[in-house]
């Protein structure tokens, strides 16, 4: 079986004075039930502050050592509200360009490959908390929970699909085997057929 690296997102639990990585079991679910292995990535405290060389590379040799098959970039936490998590999916997007290793990114993941290609967020208003419909390549009913979108498309990447009030939806490399989707498929009663096809054909 196939073994994905997956991000996390990170939590503070003031009470317990912590700072936990976390991710919704549903998505390791939606991964597994694709027929992958998915590997939770510690989010390295020392990268967001430390850029001596040891820690610089302390997850690229990780992922060395477990030589994963791809990577899913997962949802949670606003780009900035966690230096930490922002630094480790650096690293994870550096990566997958350099092995030329499947990406899948999930909302902010998406937001993520495309702020790494210099593509700026802008506000996205009704976008939480509801459903709405997506058209182009893929269309259907998606969930939505994201306060920002992508301000354009990223170079060398073409549009699947657009919300009805024009926002960018779901993007994928001309190339390179990666994908962007702003709803979560994990957090569907069922999970959607349509997205495990898809995961399956980015990480074939």
């Amino acid at each position: 079986m196939k073994l994905i690296a997956v991000s996390q997102r990170v939590d503070l639990i003031s009470h317990r004075s912590e700072v936990r990585d976390s991710i919704d079991q549903k998505l390791i679910e939606f991964i597994y039930q694709a027929g992958y292995l998915p590997l939770v990535v510690p989010n390295f405290p020392n990268l967001k502050n430390d850029f001596s060389k040891d820690n610089k590379e302390a997850l690229t040799k990780w992922l060395e050592k477990i030589s994963p098959f791809g990577v899913v970039l997962s949802g949670g936490n606003n780009i900035g509200e966690m230096p930490v998590r922002d630094a480790t999916e650096e690293k994870l997007i550096n990566f997958a360009l350099q092995k030329k290793l499947p990406l899948l990114g999930i909302c902010r993941g998406m937001q993520m490959i495309a702020k790494y290609l210099g593509v700026s967020l802008k506000e996205s208003k009704n976008h939480v908390s509801v459903r709405h419909e997506v058209s182009g390549i893929i269309n259907r009913q998606v969930n939505s929970y994201h306060n920002f979108t992508i301000e354009s498309c990223p170079n060398d990447f073409s549009i699947l699909a657009r919300s009805n009030d024009g926002h960018i939806e779901a993007i994928k490399h001309n190339d390179l085997p990666w994908e962007g989707w702003m709803w979560h498929p994990e957090r569907e009663d069922i999970f959607h057929e349509k997205d495990l096809e898809r995961l399956r054909s980015i990480f074939k």
